[in-house]
């Protein structure tokens, strides 16, 4: 089996169905409670100083951000165990069970963080694309409808029904194409993004050494002039094409980090990931 990636979703095996059946299924109302009083925690803390995502008002599209604040208060919680529910999810976690953010696709509609427990889905965002819905959901994972990102492709399909997206292969930068092979401009945003600087999809990339990466680069369509000048605008020099070929460039950057053991370089990774940063601050 390989290695899970970064935030995929773990395996729930017998022994952790058994862990959670002992530790936390009998509480179910009990960890609905306590993850709202955790919600509002976070939602004190973030809420006054994030800005509207794509126009609309906190909390809408912040579920990577509220789910990565919902787990750093937990893990600083739990060692300090004070009420009955710190001390079930601590004693499940010394004994094995899972706890672990997951990032994947919903119901095949739109990207979502939340938590695993075990074989349990607890997601304390579930208001961060419907306002109307409840802040905290808790479902047996199997029944929760969060999958797996498979390939660039479904993060492709998912990306272009849920933000609106018209994506475009990466010739722009490079160097940056092996781990970001895709450019995405959607409605509301300021301005195009190179895709995705989340950890699982760098993984990805990381996993086939970037072969999804060159085909996309190698099929995708270019980004159309106004977008090409909107990106290399900002964009520092060093990370701009050398050559008079910048889609050959791109795939050849695949090809020679591949050749190079990229993939399993974090050196090399966390590099990628700087000169990223670098270009999103310009």
């Amino acid at each position: 089996m390989l290695p899970l990636l970064p935030q995929q979703i773990a395996p729930a095996d017998a022994r952790q169905q058994a862990l959670t059946e002992t530790h936390l299924t009998g509480r179910i109302n009990e960890l609905t409670g306590y993850f709202l009083a955790l919600r509002a925690d976070v939602d004190r803390k973030l809420a006054a100083k994030l800005p509207p995502a794509t126009g609309k008002p906190y909390p809408y599209g912040r579920c990577e951000e509220i789910t990565r604040e919902a787990f750093a208060l937990l893990t600083q919680r739990l060692p300090q165990a004070q009420t009955a529910t710190d001390l079930a999810l601590r004693d499940f976690a010394a004994n094995g069970g899972i706890v672990r953010t997951v990032w994947g696709v919903l119901r095949e509609q739109y990207f979502q963080n939340a938590l695993q427990f075990g074989s349990l889905y607890v997601d304390v965002a579930n208001d961060t694309v419907d306002l109307a819905k409840p802040k905290v959901e808790i479902l047996p994972m199997a029944d929760s409808g969060l999958l797996d990102v498979r390939d660039l492709a479904h993060f492709r399909q998912t990306a272009q029904s849920y933000w609106g997206a018209a994506l475009y292969a990466n010739h722009l930068l490079p160097s940056l194409a092996p781990l970001l092979p895709i450019v995405s401009v959607s409605p509301g945003r300021l301005k195009p993004g190179l895709q995705s600087a989340c950890d699982y999809m760098i993984a990805l990339m990381c996993r086939d050494e970037f072969r999804q990466a060159e085909a996309w680069l190698e099929s995708g369509p270019p980004p159309p002039a106004d977008i090409a000048r909107a990106v290399l605008s900002k964009a520092p020099a060093d990370l701009q094409a050398w050559t008079a070929d910048p889609r050959q460039e791109a795939i050849t950057a695949c090809r020679r980090a591949r050749n190079a053991g990229c993939h399993t370089d974090s050196q090399w990774r966390d590099a990628r990931v700087l000169d990223y940063l670098r270009a999103r601050r310009q």
